[in-house]
């Protein structure tokens, strides 16, 4: 059924030439925010996303899987990248989307009292990230080597300072094998090459460098399987899973200072299961813990500080004993991992990038304490930060909403550095 919604609402993308940049920005989201496109289920807008960017006889495109990668050929001596997912999480009866007039009870105090007046876009993948989406489809488009000008409207040409690289990929929201800006840099490398790399994250249009690495993984205990009435004649696994959980519950926060940003780490319990019937001992119990580490350690150095150096516990090769680190003595389990990556500020494209936000916003570079795929760009050498449209803090809430006004300011603060206006 979701796929055939997806097809359904995935209509064609495009804006009036005529039009203002505020209502084409407007139009853009509106299209793709009423596309469904939770992962796995991101062909259609895939589709309608390839047909929009073909249509532009500056770009040359190219698409991988779901994945649309769109180029300039313009001769600039260098090259940035505007990448953005196209799936979302799952709806929570937050889906097709809807404009929201001033005064709408739908819309949060929060929003209101930080945008009076202003009519809002309710709805999944608002925040996280079609917004920031709506508006790269929009710089696709304008942004094409036609001169300066900058008469306020859409149907105008502008080149500028650099060669660009528009990357609309999916699955992001999803285990990192599905991941489809990894797909096409294993496949086509020379797809996504560049000198900097801005992924579109909702930051409230201001900087976050760098990201948290993830590890997910079953911390494993083994019990003995036993009726129930005849308790003694086994072992609970469920019961010696207790140290697992006190040990979790025991683990303090830490704060991480990377070249000038604070990173907080977080190691916690996201998922616990175990037996096989009520009335039956259970003989396994697994804890499925969470471990957001800090830019200033590798994988290595994390998986260290949870299973010992020499745990072995790989994706994909089983359960492994904990050597040392906060689960010694325990089964462990690779689920899924994502390296960290560094903020990059000291790269001159990201610090005269930070001072524009700073001058347009007042908001100084933070640290990015989620994971995102600046830390695929980081492992390519390219330096890359998180500038998008939207609150973090509204990402995958069922009342996730965008203030109309944040598509012009990250337009705004996009196009005035792309094209280097003084």
């Amino acid at each position: 059924m979701t796929n055939e919604l997806a097809r359904q609402t995935a209509t064609a993308i495009g804006f009036d030439r005529a039009a203002t940049r505020e209502q084409a920005l407007a139009a853009l989201l509106a299209q793709i925010m009423g596309a469904y496109s939770v992962s796995d289920d991101e062909g259609p807008l895939a589709d309608a996303v390839e047909t929009f960017l073909r249509a532009q006889p500056h770009l040359t495109v190219h698409r991988h899987g779901d994945t649309v990668v769109a180029s300039t050929s313009f001769g600039k001596p260098q090259r940035v990248i505007l990448a953005g997912h196209i799936d979302t999480v799952p709806v929570i009866d937050n889906f097709p989307p809807r404009w929201l007039e001033p005064g709408d009870p739908l819309i949060r105090e929060d929003v209101a009292a930080a945008h009076p007046g202003e009519r809002v876009l309710w709805g999944r993948g608002a925040t996280d990230m079609k917004a920031s989406d709506a508006v790269m489809l929009y710089l696709a488009a304008v942004l094409n080597g036609g001169g300066d000008g900058r008469d306020g409207g859409a149907n105008r040409g502008v080149d500028p300072n650099y060669d660009l690289t528009y990357v609309f990929y999916d699955h992001e929201e999803v285990a990192a094998e599905k991941n489809g800006l990894r797909k096409v840099v294993e496949a086509h490398p020379d797809w996504i090459t560049g000198d900097f790399a801005i992924i579109g994250e909702p930051t409230d249009c201001g900087i976050e460098g760098g990201c948290n690495g993830t590890m997910r993984f079953d911390v494993v205990t083994h019990g003995v399987a036993a009726h129930s009435a005849r308790a003694w004649m086994g072992e609970n696994a469920i019961h010696k899973a207790a140290e697992v959980l006190r040990r979790l519950a025991a683990y303090e926060p830490a704060d991480v200072p990377v070249d000038g940003l604070v990173y907080r780490e977080g190691v916690n319990a996201t998922l616990i299961s175990g037996g096989k019937g009520t009335n039956v001992i259970p003989d396994e119990c697994r804890v499925h813990v969470n471990y957001r580490f800090a830019p200033d350690k590798t994988i290595a150095e994390a998986k260290a500080l949870m299973m010992g150096s020499d745990c072995g516990a790989e994706l994909g090769n089983g359960e492994h004993m904990a050597t040392g680190g906060m689960f010694a003595g325990f089964g462990i389990e690779m689920k899924d991992e994502s390296p960290s990556a560094r903020p990059g500020m000291d790269s001159p494209l990201a610090a005269s990038l930070a001072r524009l936000v700073r001058e347009r916003t007042g908001r100084e570079p933070l640290a990015k304490l989620g994971w995102t795929d600046v830390a695929r760009f980081a492992i390519l050498g390219i330096p890359a930060v998180n500038l998008g449209a939207g609150s973090p803090l509204l990402a995958h809430k069922h009342d996730e909403q965008l203030p109309e006004s944040e598509l012009a300011l990250l337009a705004d603060i996009l196009e005035e550095w792309l094209i280097g206006v003084e």
